[in-house]
């Protein structure tokens, strides 16, 4: 049967939208929501930037095509310029690229029935038998049908009788359009016509949030879910997976997970949706999906293996190298969590030593190494989070550790040496999020300022009160987050035990003096001004558990 509706009446069925910020490119099109995209202008640009279909095949592999919007990739060419990353990018993590490969077919601006028009074709003629087609598609659904810059809305629900006729202004040609349900089933139909799998799955959560503070759910779930059914197609609800997530965070935690807008993710957003279409996937119990399953790996998030029963609490330990080193030599360096031992008791409590060498509180957080401790949390157990020696580095460099020089919340997005761009955020941000994240949990964080250097400016050991020192007191000001100040503890031993009154005025005389002052501390360090000694990290150890005592913190309870 087919309805002739009037743009007027369609206007009012249109799906509800944010304001949203897409490509930074010339001429930017504004649409009826107020939505700014104009990736299909720049389709030649694109198309460059998105693999050609088919392209990442190994042999007689199959291929995992992924079909969505900019909420799967983002901008022209998907690379985080603008700081947003859809969850595409991320999704290849989960699959053995020796059995099956992902590609990222998706495209900012593109709606089931632009997609469907513009893009299918090349993509279903790479179809092969065997192969996998993720259809994740919505949220440019709605607007004007057949207007000069998008014409791309569709008809809301899942009647398959449902179409509208006119002139498309946009193509200059007579063009129909159809319901979503439709569209979804023109994609199902095409994918089994070449042999190949298809899978549905509903759209990402928005940053918006209902009266009780709930995640808003997308009203192209129930409709892609009841296609799925009728149909016969797997199904996977990464809308209500994520918006779980979502609304198990706090307010600050669900904000961060989008960057610009109410709809496009940071890269932790795009991590966390695309560990949702995984998870949807691993965790199905469709047979259609095993021979798929089979090829996946990485879905369970790794955690600490834990020595002992769960029934004691467990602290985890996390920094650089200054708290985990080498920690095998007599003569060698020493972190002072290696020394955990020398003062908790270990018949009441498990202790771990997750920190890295060479870390900052950015690269601990972006290479999986906080994620590690994350998971491995419970109730009851303690984090210690003490970084610094690495983190007022270069922000761009190879090693890309650097963070922004600031206590208090700020961002800005650069590019790498790698060509990549990344959106870093603040010494303070980062701390935070470690801070939010253990809590979350219901672990208690405590915040440990950075080991002192075997530097004596004035004739003292050095203080960095006026970087580090004062982004820490922010943090705690802030968050209220317990913390042991222990580089003024340990610097207050150094300058105890080495420190002297006042220099020689002759500088010759007083570059000698803070040479013998760097010799008599030397047991403390080894190699270098910042490593500790086994002895220094023993040292280090003991003013943590001071620290403690005078915070009369509930981990001192686990002191020897």
């Amino acid at each position: 049967m087919k309805r002739l509706l009037t743009t007027m009446a369609m206007t009012s069925l249109a799906l509800m939208a944010s304001a949203q910020n897409f490509d930074n490119l010339p001429d930017p099109i504004e649409d009826v929501n107020k939505v700014v995209d104009n990736t299909p202008d720049s389709i030649a640009k694109a198309l460059m930037s998105r693999p050609k279909p088919g392209s990442s095949r190994k042999g007689a592999n199959p291929v995992l095509f992924l079909i969505g919007n900019s909420t799967m990739r983002n901008g022209t060419r998907g690379d985080g310029s603008n700081g947003q990353w859809g969850w595409g990018y991320y999704e290849n993590k989960y699959f053995d690229e020796n059995q099956i490969t992902v590609e990222n077919q998706a495209l900012g601006g593109m709606s089931t029935r632009t997609f469907y028009t513009d893009l299918w074709p090349a993509v279903r003629d790479a179809l092969k038998p065997g192969d996998w087609v993720v259809v994740s598609i919505g949220h440019n659904d709605n607007g004007e049908f057949f207007d000069q810059k998008r014409a791309r809305a569709v008809i809301p629900g899942v009647d398959p009788d449902t179409m509208y006729v006119s002139f498309n202004q946009r193509t200059q040609r007579q063009d129909t359009v159809y319901s979503y349900g439709t569209y979804l089933r023109r994609y199902i139909h095409d994918i089994r016509q070449k042999g190949a799998n298809p899978i549905l799955m509903s759209l990402t959560p928005r940053d918006a949030y209902d009266a009780k503070g709930k995640t808003i759910r997308k009203p192209q779930t129930e409709w892609a879910a009841y296609v799925a059914a009728i149909e016969g197609v797997p199904f996977v609800d990464l809308n209500e997976r994520s918006g779980q997530k979502l609304d198990s965070y706090s307010p600050w935690k669900k904000h961060y997970h989008f960057y610009g807008d109410k709809i496009h993710t940071s890269k932790f957003g795009a991590e966390m949706n695309a560990r949702s279409a995984a998870e949807g996937l691993w965790e199905s119990q469709n047979p259609q999906l095993k021979p798929l399953q089979a090829m996946m790996r990485n879905v369970v998030g790794e955690k600490w293996m834990v020595n002992g029963e769960r029934k004691k609490p467990t602290v985890f330990f996390t920094g650089d190298s200054t708290v985990k080193n080498a920690d095998n030599s007599d003569d060698g360096m020493w972190g002072w969590a290696s020394q955990a031992a020398t003062v908790f008791d270990e018949s009441k409590i498990v202790l771990v030593n997750a920190g890295r060498a060479g870390r900052s509180t950015r690269t601990f957080i972006k290479e999986g190494l906080w994620e590690k401790v994350y998971n491995s949390l419970q109730p009851g157990d303690f984090v210690t989070i003490e970084f610094g020696h690495n983190d007022i580095c270069p922000i761009d460099d190879k090693k890309a550790r650097g963070v922004i020089a600031s206590g208090r919340d700020t961002m800005h997005v650069y590019k790498l040496e790698n060509g990549i761009y990344e959106l870093v955020y603040s010494f303070g941000w980062y701390l935070k999020k470690m801070i939010d994240d253990v809590r979350e949990k219901g672990a208690t964080p405590i915040l440990v300022s950075l080991t002192p250097r075997n530097e004596w400016p004035g004739g003292k050991v050095e203080r960095r009160d006026g970087s580090y020192g004062k982004w820490y007191r922010e943090v705690v000001e802030e968050t209220g987050v317990e913390f042991v100040d222990l580089h003024h503890i340990s610097a207050d031993f150094l300058d105890k035990k080495f420190a002297v009154k006042s220099l020689p005025k002759d500088k010759e005389k007083a570059r000698a003096k803070i040479e013998q002052l760097k010799a008599k501390a030397g047991k403390y360090f080894k190699k270098d001004h910042t490593h500790a000694s086994k002895l220094g990290a023993q040292m280090n150890a003991q003013s943590f558990a001071k620290g403690l005592r005078e915070n009369k913190s509930e981990l001192a309870k686990y002191l020897k």
